[in-house]
């Protein structure tokens, strides 16, 4: 798998947890997914992730879209 794909993964992964946490446990957890869909957005713009800087780090292979 590479960066980019990662990123994405990793993005989806945030969504549908906190939805998840959003419906059963407290309604503030949206807050989480808010975040995630605002990162992903400036992340469109600036191709600035910190998502993307930790698995650069932790050695997964680049991609097309972070690199």
């Amino acid at each position: 798998m590479n960066l980019d794909r990662s990123v994405m993964a990793f993005a989806g992964l945030v969504v549908l947890i906190s939805s998840i946490l959003s419906l059963t446990v407290h309604p503030y957890w949206i807050a989480l997914t808010i975040f995630a869909g605002l990162n992903m957005l400036q992340a469109s713009f600036t191709g600035f992730c910190p998502a993307a800087m930790v698995f650069r780090k932790l050695g997964v292979r680049s991609g097309t879209a972070f690199d």
